[in-house]
């Protein structure tokens, strides 16, 4: 999950670079801070599968 939301966000990044119409840029920028919350919330949760006792 991790690698694909990473591979979204420097996409997205990638896109931005050339995107000239203020709507897609709109739209992308929306994207990348969604993927980026994601991303956030992955790192700041437990890995998963691991019970303490």
């Amino acid at each position: 999950m991790k690698r694909i939301i990473q591979a979204n966000i420097d996409r997205f990044k990638q896109l931005l670079e050339t995107e000239t119409d203020p709507t897609k840029r709109k739209t992308l920028l929306r994207l990348l801070s969604e993927e980026q919350v994601k991303m956030d919330a992955l790192q700041a949760s437990p890995p998963a599968g691991k019970k303490t006792s």
